[in-house]
């Protein structure tokens, strides 16, 4: 764009006009945009393995065992853990483990003095909770189990899969 000025009635071209300092008002314009990012709740678990390990059926004494129950959920997320009977058989008051058709009484608690059933909050089962320390670290539950002293069964190996269920 070439720009001029006129002076007494002539017209200075650009490079004239350049060397004389024009005073122009800048302008400016502008806008607002939102940033916005959403973290659903979310969970996770996993589970290590109880192994009671060699029962001994003259023992006067029942034979404990724990596991550990890890949850990944997001940070402050509410949660509770419940456990089903297990494919061994029994009610939560009397679990079982098996081997074929014989049976091993035993059942799963919420703390190491063996007194409240973890189950699924039903009846005499309480369920265990907990708040998300974050979907990249454990919340860890310990459960703890027990085999009932002075069951005289057949020599072989009991078992049962529990299925853990996570509501958040």
């Amino acid at each position: 764009m070439l720009c001029a000025i006129r002076i007494y009635g002539r017209c200075l071209t650009a490079a004239l006009a350049l060397a004389a300092p024009i005073l122009c008002d800048a302008a400016t314009t502008g806008t607002t945009f939102p940033v916005s990012a959403v973290i659903n709740s979310a969970c996770s678990v996993t589970a290590s393995a109880l192994s009671f390990g060699a029962y001994n059926p003259t023992s006067g004494s029942p034979l404990d065992g724990t596991s550990a129950i890890s949850v990944y959920c997001t940070v402050g997320s509410a949660y509770t853990v419940a456990l089903d009977i297990g494919s061994g058989g029994g009610v939560y008051t009397a679990r079982t483990i098996a081997n074929g058709a014989n049976v091993l009484d035993y059942n799963l608690y919420t703390s190491g003095a063996h007194t409240t059933v973890w189950g699924d909050g039903t009846g005499a089962t309480s369920t265990v909770g907990g708040s998300g320390a974050g979907l990249l670290t454990a919340s860890t539950q310990t459960v703890y189990g027990r085999v009932s002293a002075l069951q005289d069964k057949p020599a072989g190996t009991y078992t049962s899969t529990i299925t853990v269920t996570v509501t958040f």
